[in-house]
This record gives C-alpha cells, sequence and structure tokens, in this order.
C-alpha cells in the first residue's frame, strides 16, 4: 500500500499541528497503522497506533495526553492531532500501515515495506 503524507511545517512551542496519511488501498480500512518519528541524531521512535476500528490507540509516554491518532476508512485516511507541541517534539514524522498492534506492551510494530515519504516537524521555543 502507497501512503502519502500532509502536514507538518514549523511551529512555536505550545502550538498545534496536524499530520495526514491517506493509502492508496481500500485494505487500509482493515489494518491497524503506526506512527513514528526520528529526531535529530536519533533512531526512529514509536509515537501512536490504532485499531483497525479505531476502538484501541496506544501512545508513547511522551506524548500521551497531547497527540491524539485517529482514522477515517472512508477517507482511507488516518491523522495525528498534536497539541501542546515542545521543542523535543521536532523530528521527521512517519505513517506505518499494516504493522502489528499489540496490547501486550501498549505499542505498535510496524510493516517494514508500508511507510509514508515522512513529514518534518519543527518546534521553535
Amino acid at each position: 500500500v502507497q501512503l502519502v503524507q500532509s502536514g507538518g511545517g514549523l511551529v512555536q512551542a505550545g502550538e498545534s499541528l496536524r499530520l495526514s496519511c491517506a493509502a492508496s488501498e481500500r485494505t487500509f480500512s482493515t489494518s491497524a497503522m503506526g506512527w513514528f518519528r526520528q529526531g535529530p541524531g536519533k533512531e526512529r521512535e514509536f509515537v501512536a497506533g490504532i485499531s483497525w476500528n479505531g476502538d484501541t490507540t496506544y501512545y508513547a509516554d511522551s506524548v500521551k495526553g497531547r497527540f491524539t491518532v485517529s482514522r477515517d476508512n472512508f477517507k482511507n485516511t488516518a491523522y495525528l492531532q498534536m497539541n501542546s507541541l515542545k521543542v523535543e517534539d521536532t523530528a521527521v514524522y512517519y505513517c506505518n500501515a499494516n504493522g502489528l498492534l499489540r496490547a501486550d506492551y501498549s505499542d505498535y510494530v510496524p510493516r517494514t515495506s508500508n511507510w509514508g515519504q515522512g513529514a518534518q516537524v519543527t518546534v521553535s521555543s
């Protein structure tokens, strides 16, 4: 499945942004998906995951209470609403589809072949 991201940009600390991830296939509506980020000099890390129907969501502790993952299966699109952004949220954000949502670990394991192209989010102080 091809994933096309939009959103991102430069904001000040405390502001909000919304990222979108549009899938090319209707099978997106039956798969879990996740968001990851990679900051400067850091490894890619899990941010949020959502089940195929949106009923189950998981978040990294660093974004819990500030970020919200959602999806619209009619539009084959997932979203990451980011509020109260911090300087340390600066990173390239990636979406991923058809991975594994793990209840035991409250996370999402990505499928290596299904990444979006990435979106730069820069938060200034």
